[in-house]
């Protein structure tokens, strides 16, 4: 007999519902941040992958960005594990155009 998985959800549709999760500092969504590095599948056990990194490796809020992950994706996917990634770092040229006017309308100079 087949085991028939569950579907997956599309990276695409992932990708919209992290944009509910907004940087505390910067009040800009982490996709057009530029803070999302990769999305997978596991191939192991089905889990999504997020490769993802913060303006500063000394920042105080990965909790705080991490419980917001979960809420963003509560109904969307069942398990996730998020991956800190360093390297490359983080630099203002991965913000969106989409963030970059974000950024302008909250008095950013960017």
């Amino acid at each position: 007999m087949t085991e028939i998985k569950a579907a997956q959800t599309g990276l695409e549709d992932i990708e919209e519902a992290l944009k509910d999760v907004i940087d505390p500092e910067l009040g800009v969504n982490i996709v057009d941040l530029g803070l999302l590095y990769g999305l997978k599948y596991s191939d192991d056990d089905g889990a999504l992958l997020i490769d993802m990194t913060l303006t500063t490796a000394a920042c105080p809020l990965t909790d705080v960005i991490e419980e917001q992950v979960g809420k963003a994706l509560d109904g969307v996917v069942d398990d996730w594990r998020l991956n800190w990634v360093w390297m490359p770092p983080w630099g203002p040229e991965r913000i969106t155009d989409d963030g970059k006017d974000q950024m302008r309308a909250l008095g950013f100079n960017i």
